[in-house]
């Protein structure tokens, strides 16, 4: 890790998140991913002294520099150690049942891409690993070299939207009969081979989508993004709001599905006069469409080009 001062990544949408999260400066909210701790920081700084952030995050990087940036707000600020799916762990473990306001900024950090080492961007040659959380599960070299080609096409296919998915995995499996396919270098090569030459290098970099599959795979991102969404309006207190940063489509798509999955709950035939299923509403969008960053924000920060902001409030039953 970075013993820097300062740090790379800028959070994105400071001001909406704040604006949509905050109603109450008193209570308590969760930054369920806090990354390098920017919207942590701005989250508690919006809050009354009575106010307390917890910071969660399964990279054991940057619960070390949350832990630092926040320091002086020791008392206000709990940082944990966990993957935002175990929220309610978390939760049990502090003796916390439900907050205020809980943050998922689905982001990737500048950490990440820049300066971890781990492999997860085809523009620097670092070992392909991919892990958000180094110390458990799978690498991104044993999910290329491992796994079965159709298995392979699945994970292109259903998590980077890659059309030439048989291509790109036919060229994998060529190459790791010679020897395992180790960097990111040497997997952006092989992409790259099975594109033809004058598609190439028009509009994104061949690798993105290959890349972005691996590393959803690597760290079951979706699986974890259902997780945490089943188990949300049970730790909010009523009116209580979650918010969410989402940058690609899989991902917003699970957003918007159980956002609107917890305002319309009922399983009556449509041709019911009312309802008799019970199944009350849980949570209201409070908009209906996502927000997105303004060109301001784009223009000084080109990560947030992708975000979409939603946010839902739980209702008071």
């Amino acid at each position: 890790m970075t013993d820097d001062v300062t740090y790379p990544h800028k959070p994105v949408m400071v001001n909406e998140v704040i604006e949509f999260l905050i109603h109450n400066p008193d209570g308590i909210y969760v930054d369920a991913t806090a990354g390098s701790g920017g919207h942590s920081e701005a989250i508690i700084r919006s809050l009354s002294t009575k106010g307390h952030v917890i910071c969660i995050d399964r990279d054991p990087d940057a619960v070390k520099f949350t832990s630092r940036r926040l320091s002086h707000k020791a008392g206000r600020v709990t940082v944990v150690k966990a993957n935002y799916a175990d929220i309610d762990t978390v939760f049990d473990n502090l003796g916390i049942r439900a907050v205020n306001g809980i943050l998922l900024d689905l982001g990737m950090s500048s950490y990440h891409i820049d300066r971890s080492l781990r492999g997860f961007s085809f523009l620097r040659d670092e070992p392909l690993d991919m892990r958000m959380d180094p110390e458990e599960g799978l690498t991104a070299q044993d999910v290329v070299n491992d796994f079965s080609a159709e298995d392979l096409v699945a994970i292109l296919k259903q998590y980077g939207e890659e059309s030439r998915a048989r291509a790109i995995v036919r060229a994998i499996v060529r190459e790791r009969k010679k020897k395992r396919i180790a960097t990111t270098f040497e997997l952006a090569d092989v992409v790259i081979s099975a594109v033809p030459s004058s598609r190439r290098f028009k509009g994104k970099h061949p690798a993105t989508k290959t890349f972005q599959a691996i590393r959803i795979a690597v760290n079951r991102e979706l699986y974890n993004i259902k997780v945490f969404l089943e188990k949300v309006p049970d730790l909010l207190v009523p009116g209580g709001r979650l918010v969410v940063l989402s940058y690609h489509s899989l991902e917003d798509r699970l957003i918007k599905q159980a956002m609107a999955g917890w305002e319309s709950r009922c399983t009556c035939p449509p041709d019911f006069p009312v309802c008799v299923c019970g199944n009350l509403p849980v949570m209201t969008r409070i908009q209906k469409k996502g927000v997105k960053p303004d060109k301001e924000e784009i223009t000084v920060n080109h990560r947030a080009r992708s975000a979409i902001l939603r946010a839902a409030e739980r209702k008071v039953l």
